[in-house]
């Protein structure tokens, strides 16, 4: 079997697939994996066969970049039709030229729906965020002031589409680009009990649970009480972090802080509060008893599989939504403000009322319950056929 893959390039939407792909390539399968050069090291030791998109990068590249395609719906739309219309040529070429049997590709990697679409192909959507339709939508929603941006976008989006049109592919609308049905043939990385409104996706979609690599060295638990802290990169708030380092300093509590390229920005660190650029997250995980987080859908599911209850602090629409259906299942505290009071409140809650714990470890249950990698490699063989 022969599979194209079309990812985005963001280390949420790439990391979960990897393990699949080195799955799928172990049993004989063949992966083109169609990606960016900074996963080209990944991708390749997974087994598959590289290719690289960067010179049909996203247009309006800038520092603000990563912010504003998480928060602007409007603008990721604009971008992503625009990277399809940048890619078009090549990728007709390489589908000609491979004749796969299969398109796999990120559920916001429109251009590899599209291309099924042109070609005719049968097309899987990987969705390493929840899987999102019309009830768990509202998990999702935007303010009235994205809203009102959204329409006052449409001229240029459907111009965007007409372009489309012109190119081949058959789409009549914007929703034909941005969503899925319930015939969509859909890996989703969670859970039935974590994904908001299971209940509404029909047997198409099937639920793998996320996908966790191995401990690889162990992380040394120095105190009763391990509190975790680890934005990713985006949140670039001195503020926040200083006022995680006042309140937890000189407590009783094992910090362990993963700050990015912000280690310079603090000095005199108390000693129980350890700062690094990066961490073995799953090892620090491993040994954790609270986690303060942005809520990526990564790095809460690996939270939760390991058992860990959480403070939670989202930046974006997607984000809010990984909250809020954590809070809902008892599993943790959303953080109203990043006052000093606050951070002090919802650590201890989630430290020292047990309810939280055991909504985590009920979430980790239904994770490993789930089929895990086997099933979604079947699947996909199916799907080829």
């Amino acid at each position: 079997m022969k599979i194209i893959w079309f990812c985005i390039p963001a280390h949420g939407h790439t990391n979960p697939t990897i393990g699949l792909v080195k799955a799928l390539t172990d049993v004989g399968h063949t992966i083109y994996y169609f990606s960016y050069e900074m996963f080209r090291e990944k991708i390749e030791g997974a087994g598959a066969t590289f290719f690289p998109c960067d010179e049909y990068n996203f247009e309006e590249q800038d520092k603000e970049f990563a912010d504003k395609f998480g928060k602007d719906q409007a603008f990721a739309v604009k971008l992503m039709v625009s990277a399809t219309i940048g890619l078009d040529q090549m990728v007709s070429e390489k589908i000609e030229e491979l004749k796969p049997d299969v398109i796999v590709a990120d559920s916001v990697a429109y251009w590899g729906k599209l291309a099924s679409l042109k070609s005719g192909l049968p097309f899987i959507c990987s969705t390493t965020t929840f899987a999102f339709n019309r009830y768990s939508g509202k998990y999702n929603s935007h303010g009235p002031g994205e809203t009102l941006r959204m329409l006052f976008s449409m001229p240029e989006i459907n111009r965007q589409i007409k372009r489309l049109r012109d190119k081949g592919y058959p789409v009549k609308g914007l929703l034909d680009i941005v969503t899925n049905d319930n015939d969509t043939n859909t890996i989703v990385y969670t859970s039935k009990y974590f994904q908001p409104c299971a209940e509404t996706f029909s047997d198409q979609y099937h639920f793998i649970g996320p996908s966790i690599r191995p401990i690889t060295e162990k992380y040394e638990k120095t105190a009763k009480k391990t509190v975790y802290i680890s934005m990713g990169t985006v949140v670039q708030n001195r503020e926040f972090y200083r006022n995680c380092i006042e309140v937890l300093g000189n407590t009783d509590y094992q910090v362990i802080i993963s700050m990015g390229q912000n280690t310079d920005h603090f000095d005199n660190v108390p000693d129980n509060i350890e700062v690094h650029e990066s961490v073995d997250q799953m090892a620090v995980l491993s040994i954790s008893d609270a986690f303060i987080t942005h809520c990526g859908m990564n790095s809460v599911s690996e939270a939760l599989y390991f058992g860990v209850p959480l403070v939670l602090f989202p930046q974006t629409p997607e984000q809010g939504a990984v909250c809020k259906r954590t809070v809902e299942l008892g599993a943790g505290l959303r953080l109203p403000s990043i006052k000093t009071s606050d951070i002090l409140k919802c650590i201890t809650r989630v430290l020292e009322e047990p309810t939280f714990k055991a909504g985590a470890l009920k979430v980790s249950e239904s994770f490993k319950n789930c089929g895990g990698i086997d099933e979604a490699v079947r699947f996909i063989e199916e799907v080829a056929k």
